[in-house]
């Protein structure tokens, strides 16, 4: 069936979504001062007026991109700055929503960005051409916080200080790498999925291996997770682009065997980080005795992600609503750990809610990889909707003890300017090659060939008519 252009499914789910948001804030406003706030109204505004110039623009120059994931990007961003209001105004602090303002202004920035890649990105399989120059990029990006710019904060060393500003430079690198990889094996997933050495017992196949110099890919993607682990003390973000690199080799080989390989790979670098250092040890202390009394009086102990858990109980099914809980004395509580802060708000209805919305866009993600006839733009696809899955599972995982909290980002909703505007450069990127994927083609040559690198188009024009 031929596609059709949904602007209007997009608008009227757009609606929706401000909606959704002009309620919360004013909830929240009505909960904690009595009355709206204008500084709700202020939010409410910037955030419509800048989705609805996102969808304007996607009307001219996208009018095939997906209808779903601006609408939801803006229903998490907008319910972000509601919970991170909320959380400031009950502290009684002064000024009361300085973090509220901040995260305004960076959800303004990245929606700028987005449109920013929509314009200029139109034939995103242009990317191959500079495959090195983005992984390069990446790689400065990565190694920045172990420069004299570097920046630590509670043992992890994630940021570079900037003027008045921090930056987290890994953030805008998981944006480059996924790019890097879609295109790097792309081009060789055949040699990576067929060339391998069977190892037999008795004549019984048991395990399949790729050749050692195949195994390069694997030994830099290691090689850079250990890095980051070891050099900045940054389990999340290790953790995080192991695990995306793993997902997309997997998606381009279908080979097993590679996943086997990179967790255990993985799991015996993170067991010497562990013998070397002791920030690494104490988050392990903390995932495995949280309720120990002395683990929880230490300093740095268990005491924030015990709270937390607290938090979420007392949440219970529909919350205590904005004006009641804890959840604004709890350190990180709307960054880190602002799950927590919304299961205890909004209870275990709206947490189930913003997870849905969540998965959500990560499953677009996936249906744009699905949709998507070219190799790279699959990979990069589903690149971004396993990084977004992934990194929810890190923190909501972290915040509940199933693995150790490591202190990532929930996308779209935690304060902070680093990974909103990256997530929001994603939202770009999934749309122009959505756009790219669902728009009509009458012939190969008018989609692919023969301006796109990706192909090798030879004009039989100009060949003799005895060689044709």
């Amino acid at each position: 069936m031929r596609p059709v252009p949904q602007r209007g499914a997009e608008l009227a789910l757009l609606l929706a979504s401000l909606g959704a948001t002009a309620a919360a804030l004013g909830s929240a406003s009505l909960a904690i001062t009595g009355g709206i706030d204008p500084a709700v109204i202020t939010y409410l505004l910037v955030i419509g007026v800048g989705s609805l110039v996102l969808h304007v623009l996607l009307r001219f120059t996208a009018p095939y991109a997906d209808p779903i994931l601006l609408p939801v990007a803006t229903a998490l961003s907008g319910l972000g700055i509601t919970i991170i209001w909320a959380l400031q105004m009950s502290r009684g602090s002064e000024p009361a929503h300085t973090e509220a303002d901040r995260q305004l202004m960076w959800t303004l920035a990245g929606m700028t960005l987005c449109a920013l890649t929509v314009l200029f990105v139109r034939r995103p399989r242009r990317l191959t051409l500079y495959t090195y120059l983005i992984a390069l990029a990446a790689l400065i990006l990565l190694l920045l916080p172990l420069s004299p710019l570097g920046h630590e904060v509670l043992g992890a060393r994630r940021w570079i200080a900037l003027g008045p500003f921090t930056v987290q430079p890994s953030e805008f690198a998981k944006v480059l790498l996924v790019i890097f990889l879609a295109s790097y094996l792309g081009r060789r997933r055949e040699v990576l999925a067929l060339v391998t050495r069977t190892f037999r017992i008795g004549g019984v196949k048991v395990f399949s291996a790729p050749r050692a110099r195949d195994l390069a890919p694997m030994g830099v993607g290691w090689g850079l997770a250990i890095l980051l682990l070891v050099g900045t003390k940054d389990l999340g973000t290790s953790l995080l682009l192991f695990g995306t690199f793993l997902a997309v080799l997997y998606a381009a080989t279908a080979r097993k065997s590679w996943v086997l390989i990179g967790l255990v790979a993985f799991s015996a670098g993170a067991y010497v980080a562990y013998l070397l250092f002791g920030h690494v040890r104490n988050r392990v202390e903390i995932w495995m005795h949280a309720f120990e009394p002395e683990v929880y009086d230490a300093p740095g102990g268990s005491f924030q992600v015990v709270e937390g858990m607290i938090a979420l109980a007392y949440g219970g099914l529909l919350g205590t609503g904005f004006h009641a809980g804890h959840a604004q004395e709890i350190f990180a509580s709307d960054s880190d750990l602002i799950l927590v802060s919304v299961g205890e708000k909004l209870g275990a209805t709206g947490l189930i809610a913003v997870l849905a919305l969540l998965f959500l866009f990560a499953q677009r993600a996936f249906r744009i990889a699905l949709g998507s006839r070219d190799v790279f733009l699959k990979l990069t696809a589903l690149g971004y909707g396993f990084i977004t899955a992934f990194d929810v599972f890190i923190v909501l995982g972290g915040a509940t003890l199933i693995i150790p909290l490591t202190g990532m980002t929930t996308p779209f909703m935690s304060a902070g300017g680093s990974a909103l505007m990256a997530n929001w450069l994603i939202v770009g990127l999934l749309l122009t090659i959505s756009e790219t994927a669902r728009r009509p083609q009458e012939s190969f040559s008018a989609g692919l060939a023969p301006g796109d690198p990706a192909t090798e188009v030879i004009d039989v024009r100009d060949v003799p008519g005895g060689a044709r």
